[in-house]
Formats: structure tokens, sequence, C-alpha cells
């Protein structure tokens, strides 16, 4: 039998710091969570190289005194509880005692500190677990932890750390969280010497969310609040129309302190039953008020997940604020005002015989189809600065800007002064990057896309529209057959088979009014490193900063007003599928693409529309199922009819 050592205090020590610190996010999470406990109303976040090879966390709390600075990097030493009944009743958000000990096993760790009735401060050095230094430090009121070199000398841990861009992206998610959860600290963070977040500290949580993921996300929000049974909720809730493809914009806080919970999502879930869409979920800022002794929250080291000794009091509690809040808050969607097709494009302040100005006209092509036309001959002795519009429609205003949707520009003189001449074009045919046609080309060589096959022995003679039920199946009959097509469904698998055949020769629409996408920093973190495969698919997105991304181009088939949804639901996808390869992501993006494209059940369709999309999907033998597996029309004989009428 093998003997039982005990284990050196150092190697104890680097086994626990294994629990509590996994990254540089770990360690500002444990760091930001003991200056609160002091007392700070104000902190500073600082972070270089993602926080792997610097952090600093500034406070103004109640400091550390000399006789404790070094009991403070013990294990288990903690000035939160003292006994077992203790644990029934936490109100701080450490307790455990392991955080500072756990950092100090891994990185090197300088300390400045100074309490309210001490005259000089304390500075305090200890590297991976040993002390270095003690001694005098003059120093404000609070402490300054600095934090150097994590895992510098435990390489089998550093080389599970991410990008530096990964890194401090985690980061930032901590510190966006910990800001929503104590909405009367003032919290700045500084990011590789650039400020990115700064809260004002004045209690207010709507000005809070506001400051921390924009005003496009908290102008949707209503209030929200319950009290029943010893549990209080009170925060912000989405209007239904504000609805997003996931639950990554979903923040839970039991006392001010961050937790994971199912049953808090399925309330929420529940309290917007019949007033959102199937595949929709509201964004919530939710903090739960309950007695300490109902919960137990010393579950893991990470201290996220926690036991409710009743489920259902906390389940009902989300549910009834949620129903409150829209009941109270959800007003009905604003019509848009539409002005005048004279007012689509203003001229600029030039005389008239150096601009001529011809207006656009509607295009009579039908919808189902998206085929480039040929390019419009050009004057050769004026450059021409040629647009096109995909779909036009009414414009749409508001008071404060005008949208103009799905326009395409080809080229652009290098003067301003050229004319402009009407073209016919309806999609716009330009090459994509040379980058972006290598990168694809990776994808053909290690998968062959086969382009959907085309018959030509479409017989127009033995085909008759009979017409459509529920605006949403096309009847008709061929051979001899009645054909029920699934329109959302066939247009769907088409748009997806063609995004898929295109192979390198996309032709994206440049967007007037670029679209700018609030994520959660998980989701941005996600799609910045995917962020080649998704331009790849036919988008131009650049990185806008805190948390947003903005994009510039989109593919032909996807509208404006689907941009933001799309955006929102690749990156969640990326989240949950970190380990796919690039063309799995492709094919996804193309299925959400596609989904989105896709004419909708229920939406009106003229007559001639409904009998060019069937002949065009009757003529594609292998369109048979959409993108999801579901068919995509289903046949039925003459005599299989009778025989339900008891003709034969």
């Amino acid at each position: 039998m093998p003997k039982i050592n005990v284990l050196p205090k150092h190697l104890a020590e680097l086994i626990a710091a294994g629990e509590v610190v996994e990254r540089p996010a770990s360690v500002i999470k444990e760091l930001l969570e003991n200056s609160i406990d002091a007392g700070a109303d104000n902190i500073t976040v600082e972070i270089k190289n993602g926080g792997i090879s610097y952090m600093r966390i500034t406070d103004n709390g109640c400091g550390i005194s000399r006789e404790d600075i070094r009991n403070a990097f013990v294990s288990h030493a903690t000035s939160k509880i003292s006994t077992a009944d203790d644990l029934n009743g936490i109100f701080t958000l450490g307790f455990r005692g392991e955080a500072l000990a756990s950092v100090s096993a891994v990185a090197r760790v300088e300390v400045m500190t100074r309490t309210p009735d001490d005259e000089i401060g304390t500075r305090y050095v200890i590297e991976n677990g040993e002390e270095i230094l003690l001694d005098d430090a003059g120093c404000p009121k609070g402490t300054t932890m600095i934090v150097r070199d994590l895992f510098c000398k435990t390489p089998a841990r550093m080389k599970f750390l991410k990008k530096d861009v990964t890194e401090a992206n985690a980061v930032s998610s901590v510190v966006d969280r910990i800001a929503l959860s104590h909405p009367e600290v003032s919290i700045r963070f500084i990011r590789e010497g650039k400020q990115t977040l700064v809260t004002g500290g004045n209690g207010d949580l709507l000005t809070c969310i506001r400051e921390v993921f924009g005003k496009d996300f908290s102008k949707d929000l209503i209030p929200a609040e319950y009290e029943t049974k010893g549990v209080s909720v009170k925060g912000y809730v989405s209007k239904p129309v504000a609805s997003r493809p996931n639950r990554n914009m979903q923040f839970f806080f039991l006392n001010n302190r961050l937790i994971k919970t199912g049953t808090g999502s399925a309330a929420v879930s529940e309290g917007y039953k019949n007033s959102i869409m199937v595949g929709k979920f509201p964004s919530c800022v939710l903090n739960i008020t309950i007695d300490p002794s109902l919960v137990d929250v010393n579950v893991h080291p990470a201290k996220t997940e926690v036991r409710f000794s009743d489920e259902r009091v906390i389940f009902n509690a989300i549910f009834y604020a949620c129903k409150n809040a829209l009941a109270a808050g959800d007003t009905p969607k604003q019509i848009v005002k539409e002005i005048p097709r004279t007012d689509y494009y203003k001229a600029p302040e030039k005389p008239a015989e150096q601009l001529k100005i011809t207006p656009v006209s509607a295009s009579k092509n039908d919808f189902w189809q998206h085929i480039p036309a040929k390019p419009a001959e050009t004057k050769t002795e004026t450059p021409v600065f040629k647009i096109s519009v995909v779909e036009p429609k009414p414009v749409q205003i508001n008071e404060t800007k005008q949208e103009i949707k799905r326009v395409s520009v080809l080229s652009a003189p290098e003067s301003i002064t050229d004319k402009i001449e009407k073209t016919e074009d309806i999609l716009l045919n330009f090459q994509p990057k040379d980058e972006v046609k290598e990168s694809e080309a990776a994808v053909e060589a290690a998968v062959e896309v086969k382009p959907v096959e085309v018959r030509n022995d479409f017989n127009e003679e033995e085909f008759h529209l009979v017409g459509e039920a529920f605006r949403t199946y096309i009847i008709c009959e061929y051979k001899g057959k009645m054909v029920i097509i699934d329109k959302h469904a066939a247009h769907e698998r088409i748009i997806y088979e063609k995004l898929k055949s295109e192979n390198g020769e996309r032709t994206p629409q440049l967007l007037l009014l670029p679209v700018t996408v609030t994520l959660s920093k998980e989701e941005y973190s996600a799609i910045l490193e995917n962020i080649e495969t998704v331009n790849n698919a036919g988008f131009d997105i650049e990185d806008f900063g805190n948390g947003c991304v903005i994009v510039r181009e989109c593919p032909m088939e996807l509208s404006a007003d689907d941009i933001e949804d799309v955006i929102c639901e690749i990156a969640g996808r990326f989240v949950e599928k970190k380990q796919d390869v690039m063309f799995e992501k492709l094919d996804w993006i193309f299925h959400s693409v596609a989904c989105r494209s896709a004419i909708k059940a229920g939406n009106f369709t003229s007559r001639l529309e409904m009998e060019r999309f069937a002949k065009q999907l009757l003529s594609m033998p292998d369109i048979r199922y959409c993108p999801h597996g579901r068919p995509v029309l289903i046949e039925m004989t003459q005599r299989e009819l009778e025989k339900n009428f008891g003709r034969v």
C-alpha cells in the first residue's frame, strides 16, 4: 500500500490555486470583490497583455494594517467569518480566504496599503508564495494590488491561456458584471493604456447599464420589480421587440453577487411566454435579494453556483417581476413615417449643368431570384459613379435620421464632381479581396462544393398553379400530381445552396448606414477570433470597441433589418461551438443567413411570384429538404387524392 504523505505548503497552495485562479479574469474577480468588501466606492482596474504580464487594482477602501498583511496571504485566512454559524449569514462577496494565497502562489504580487488610522503605509512583496519584502511606503488610504507574470513558474498552466485580446475580453466581462452588481461603486477600467469603461457610481442601475453596454441596449429596457415571501427582485428587462437569439445578455445577481441560475432563466422565459417570438430570448439585469440563511453560496470556489432552499419562490418572484414589467412598460411599437420617393436622395449643392440626377426606378424582378445583371455601359469621356438599389422599398425615416436600405456601390471616382448616371443594375458584381479568395480556396480544397442541379426538361405544359394556402403553402399541379410547397423552407434551401456554391464569387452589399451590434463580452471575443470566417461568408465586420462590432457589408440576400439578429446568432454559436472547423462554421453561417433572408410564412406572395418560384423549384431535383431537415414539398397523385374521397 502506498504511503500517505502530507503535501508541502507550496504544493498544496498550487493545488488550491488551480480551483481559484484559472486565468487573469479570475484574479481580477477575486481582487475586485475584496475591494468592494473593504468598503471601496472608487476602484481602478488596469491590465497589460490581457492581464498575463500586469494587473493593478487600486481602491479607496479600509486598507490592511501592517500586522495583518502577512496573514492576508495565508490560506483560509479571512476577516469575513470566524465561526461555523457565520456561513449561514454571508453578506460579503468573499469569505473563503483562498484568493490572495492562491494568487501569490502563481504570480509576483506587490501590495501598497494604508488604513485611516495609520500615518504611513505598508509595502509588501510576495513572489510565488515566498515573502520578499515588508517595508514602509507613502500611499493614500486604501489598497493597491499589483500582480505580475501570472503562471511564470507554472508553464503547464501558462500554455492553456489564450491570446492577449481574448484574455483581456474575459477580464472586461468580469469588470462589466461587477459594475452591474454594484452601481453604487465607481469603476474605471484601463486596458493596454486606454480607458475603456468608467461608471459614475451614483447607484442608478439604468445609468450603469448604459455606461457598460451603451445607449442602444439600454433604451429598450423597462424596470422590473416584485417581492414575495421574503424574496425581492429588482432590475430591468428588455421589451419583446428587443429580444435576442440567445440568453447571453441575461444577468442575475444574488445579494449583489453574480450567479448562474437555470431557475432564473426559465422564469424569465415563462414570463415572456406569448409575448415573444419562439426561439427568441429577452435580456435582463436582475438582482435577487434574499435572506442569506435561505441560500448556500459555498458550493464552488468561484461562488457563481448557489443552492436555494425553495426554488419555487425564486421562480415566482422573477416570473411576476417580468409579467408586471411587461404589463406596465411594454408600449406598442411606433409606426415609422414614410416620405415620398423624391426625397430618397439629396444632391450636393452643384450647378445643374455639372450634375445630372436620374431617379432610380423600382425593380420588376421577383424577389425569389438574386441574379447579378450585366453592368451598364459607361461613357469613356466622363468618370461614372454607379449606384444600384436591391429590392427598393419606400424610404423609412424617423425624427433623427434617414435610413436608406440595401444600397450597393460598385465604384467611386476620385472626384466628387463626377456626374451620376442611371444604371439598370439590380445586383452589382464586384470581386472580393485577394486574401478572401485565398482563404476560401483553402476551404474548397478541403471540401468540394457542388452547385445545385437545374433540369432543362421542365415541362411548362404539364404545370398549373392552383394557388396558396394559409399564405404559407404554394399548391400546384405537375405531371399528374398535386404538389404542395412550403415556400419558406424551399426559399431557405435555395438561398443556402446558392451561398455555398458561390465559392469566392460572393457579391456583398455595401451598407449606406453601417450597423453597430452590441454583444456580450464572450460573444464579442468569439466573433473577433473568427472575424475572417465571418467576412469570408460575405460580411465586412470590424471591431468597434467596448463589446461592439460594426457591419459595413453583408450578403446580398440579407435585409438590413436582420443584420443585428444574424450577428448575435453567429456570435452566440461561436461561443457554444468553439471547436468547430472553419468549413462547419461557414456552413451554419450560411444556415443563419438563409433562414433570415427567406420569405416568411404568412407573407403575401403575388401569383406571378408563386408561379415563377414553383417552376424554379421543380426544375431543381436536389432541393428536397431545408437546411434544418424539413421537407420543402410533398406530392400526392390524383389516384391517392381520389382514394381519400372514396372515388376509387
